[in-house]
C-alpha cells in the first residue's frame, strides 16, 4: 500500500539496513499484524532510543497481571486523545477495539472518555490517567484514595500513571516526528 504522505519528518530507515535484533522486532510485530506499523519504522533510525522505547512500552503494556490489556489501551486511547496524538489514537484506538471486543468504545474514549459508556472503575482510572497526563504537579492523596476506593491495588495505580505519563511522552514524540498512523489501523475491530 502507497501512503501519499510520508510516514515521518525525520529520517526513515530500510528494513534490511536495521540492526538484527530491530529488524527480528520489526518483522514479529508485522508477523502478528499483517504490516509493519509505521511508528517502528520512524524510530528505528535511533537504534537505542528505539530499544530503550519498545523495552518500556512492552514492561508496562505487556503484563499479564494487575490492569486488563483493554484497561491498559483505554487509558492510551484517553491519554492519546487529550494529546491530540493522531497516530496513538488510530492505532491504540485498533487495539482497544479488538482487546475490548467493542468496535465503538475507542472513538468514544478519545473523542470524550466522560460521555463514553465506561464502568465507575473505568472512569476512576481515566480520571487519575487524565490528571497524571495534563496536571501532574496536582495528584495528592486524595486521588490515590478515590483509586483505591474503585479497587485499585497499589501496583495498578503506579502502572495507570506510568502508562498515562509513557504516553504523554510518546504522543509528544509522535506528534513532533509527525510520525502518520497506517491506513490498516482504520478498520481494525470494527467489524
Amino acid at each position: 500500500m502507497t501512503q501519499s504522505h510520508p510516514i515521518s519528518r525525520f529520517p526513515v530507515p530500510d528494513l534490511a539496513s536495521l540492526p538484527q535484533d530491530i529488524r527480528a522486532a520489526i518483522e514479529k510485530v508485522a508477523e502478528k499484524s499483517g504490516f509493519v506499523p509505521n511508528v517502528f519504522l520512524a524510530l528505528a533510525h535511533r537504534p537505542a532510543e528505539f530499544r530503550a522505547f519498545f523495552a518500556y512500552h512492552d514492561a508496562l503494556m505487556d503484563k499479564d497481571e494487575g490492569l486488563s490489556k483493554a484497561e491498559r489501551e483505554l487509558i492510551v486511547v484517553a491519554t492519546s486523545g487529550l494529546n491530540q496524538c493522531q497516530y496513538c489514537v488510530i492505532a491504540h484506538g485498533a487495539i482497544l477495539r479488538i482487546r475490548a471486543k467493542n468496535p465503538q468504545i475507542a472513538d468514544q474514549v478519545a473523542t470524550n472518555w466522560r460521555k463514553a459508556d465506561l464502568t465507575p472503575r473505568q472512569r476512576a482510572m481515566l480520571t487519575y490517567a487524565e490528571k497524571v497526563a495534563l496536571n501532574a504537579q496536582q495528584i495528592d492523596d486524595r486521588d490515590h484514595a478515590a483509586l483505591h476506593d474503585a479497587g485499585f491495588s497499589e501496583d495498578e495505580i503506579w502502572d495507570i500513571g506510568a502508562i498515562a505519563a509513557f504516553f504523554g511522552m510518546s504522543n509528544r514524540l509522535v506528534n513532533a516526528g509527525d510520525i502518520r498512523p497506517n491506513d490498516e489501523f482504520y478498520m481494525l475491530g470494527r467489524q
